[in-house]
């Protein structure tokens, strides 16, 4: 044990009562009983790393890589850290193909790092180094029970139990929550007064712009509940304040434009003297939530007309002649075929920003070169493939584990939290709640094309019916309005993206025209790509970095 080092954060193997408490033996002990697959042998979020004299190296990640870690090969061992940053060091090459990635995903997927040569260890995976060889694989490889079929009654209450449990298992020091007036942030809020027998300490963010403020929800649901409510609006200036400060923070550039707001909430909370925060992260992706869900079930009925029909009759009628031009009408029609002919997930990425505009309208020749833009999809086909379903709904609900989950939402409350000093958890990523998803009915989560159906028909009762009946908005900040009219504001992202001309990513005369004309004509739909690539300068200019060749 002495010369055996284990670095471990989180929760902790319970093969042994006797050692609980004592990190670094619990782990070993329970490595030496079940190899790689220890990470089974633990419940919540982890991260853990045993190092052995000989070289060794085993470490792992959580199902959902809440507590994360990255590893590069130097010089035949294999360093762990939690930062890639710290990985490449000061001179660490930056890589052209993560660049696109994250111009593409506004983020970089897992096992990819901005950094040549150093990888993020995907949620749900360990890495094993012995030998003088590496291997990377799942610890946790999921299957979706589709063919159960549960008295519903005995599934709601099972389901509030585990919900319950999981907000508990959640309170260390001073707790409260984030409120975003959404449905799974309500919950944590009423769970949250049910666990302590306290009013919750809630904490929303609002934006005075129109169209973009959904506060009253908040407010709606911290009435119904009794909450302690705590609302704070951002302003333009403070996204001149907080976006070099938030952009440097992380390891790698990070484009989701709403970790902002989050980063103000947590600031608040933490300024009220909380210690640690609750998160509704992850219901939406267990339970059905997302509009994408029925919008893609309503494509994929197309699939199930006969092959004949679809390709001998419908698609050269309605895309291969000039027909529809001349019907009223059809153009809907059009674009419904188009799309419902394109395979999952390709489907998804059809409105992608950066291949709606052009690669190469938006990108300089030189950057371009350096990078394969098909790369992109086949991650992705990767993905799909390897869900473990065969229903439309739960295949997507897989991918988003890691495209929204892993890789976007759940770094973006991390690292919001943690630059304010606070800790979070996310109690409806809770290991049991997410197993009895896994043996939920399918069309208990999407019901016809009523998203997450089974959650709210089993909290009905619990819930404000104003929070029920509330349609998906995902308004996001009005970061483009106020790039428009604020200034100070615009000045940041002009001079941003002015920096990014001299580092040859993107072609001059676009970044001329976004700003010049398509910022102004259509701010809310342009201001995500000004955002994006605002995001990417500031991060460059705090931690610059040389290219890989």
């Amino acid at each position: 044990m002495d010369d055996i080092k284990v670095t471990a954060s989180g929760a902790i193997p319970a093969s042994d009562p006797a050692l609980a408490g004592e990190t670094g033996a619990a782990w070993l002990d329970a490595y030496a009983r079940h190899g790689v697959a220890v990470p089974l042998a633990v419940r919540g979020a982890f991260s853990v790393v045993i190092a052995w004299p000989d070289g060794k190296v085993f470490c792992a990640v959580d199902r959902f890589s809440q507590h994360g870690l990255c590893y590069r090969l130097v010089d035949g061992e294999l360093r762990v850290a939690e930062r890639a940053d710290e990985l490449a060091g000061a001179a660490g090459d930056i890589d052209p193909q993560a660049l696109y990635d994250y111009l593409y995903f506004h983020m970089i997927p897992a096992p990819r790092t901005v950094f040549k040569d150093v990888f993020r260890l995907p949620a749900g995976h360990y890495a094993l180094f012995e030998n003088g060889r590496l291997t990377v694989a799942p610890w946790w490889q999921p299957h979706f029970d589709e063919a159960r079929r549960a008295p519903l009654g005995d599934m709601k209450a099972e389901f509030r139990q585990i919900l319950l449990d999981g907000v508990r298992d959640q309170l260390a020091g001073q707790t409260g929550c984030f409120l975003s007036g959404g449905t799974d942030s309500s919950t944590v809020a009423g769970l949250l007064r049910e666990v302590t027998g306290q009013p919750a300490r809630a904490f929303s963010i609002g934006f005075a712009a129109a169209g973009y403020d959904e506060m009253e929800y908040a407010r709606i649901a911290a009435r119904h509940f009794g909450a302690e409510h705590h609302a704070y609006y951002v302003t333009p200036d403070d996204l001149v304040a907080g976006i070099p400060q938030v952009a440097a923070s992380y390891d790698q550039p990070f484009g989701n434009s709403s970790v902002l707001p989050a980063y103000y909430c947590a600031r608040a909370a933490r300024e009220a003297g909380l210690t640690r925060i609750l998160a509704g992260d992850g219901g939406d992706e267990l339970f059905g939530g997302n509009t994408r869900y029925a919008k893609q079930r309503v494509f994929g009925a197309y699939e199930r007309i006969p092959a004949f029909l679809r390709r001998g009759l419908l698609q050269p009628l309605l895309t291969g002649t000039a027909l529809p031009g001349r019907i009223p009408g059809l153009k809907k029609a059009v674009s419904y075929v188009e799309q419902a002919s394109v395979p999952m997930p390709d489907r998804m990425q059809m409105y992608n920003l950066l291949a709606r505009l052009g690669l190469d309208t938006v990108l300089a020749p030189e950057f371009l070169a350096q990078v394969e833009p098909q790369d992109t999809l086949r991650q992705q086909r990767e993905t799909w493939r390897a869900a473990d379903a065969s229903s439309l709904v739960n295949r997507m609900l897989w991918y988003d584990w890691k495209y929204t989950l892993a890789d976007n939402d759940l770094p973006k409350v991390l690292g919001a939290a943690r630059l304010a000093g606070l800790e979070v958890g996310f109690p409806l990523l809770d290991d049991r709640l997410v197993d009895f998803s896994l043996r939920l009915d399918p069309e208990l989560k999407v019901k016809g094309l009523t998203l997450r159906w089974f959650f709210k028909e089993a909290l009905k009762d619990f819930l404000p019916p104003e929070i029920i009946t509330k349609k998906k908005h995902g308004f996001g900040l009005p970061f483009g309005v106020w790039a428009v009219e604020h200034a100070a504001l615009r000045k940041l992202a002009v001079d941003s993206l002015d920096y990014l001309r001299e580092r040859r990513i993107v072609r001059a005369d676009f970044l001329d025209r976004l700003l010049k004309e398509y910022l102004p004509q259509y701010p809310g739909y342009y201001g995500e790509l000004v955002w994006i690539l605002m995001i990417l300068s500031q991060w460059l200019q705090a931690k610059p970095r040389p290219f890989a060749g």
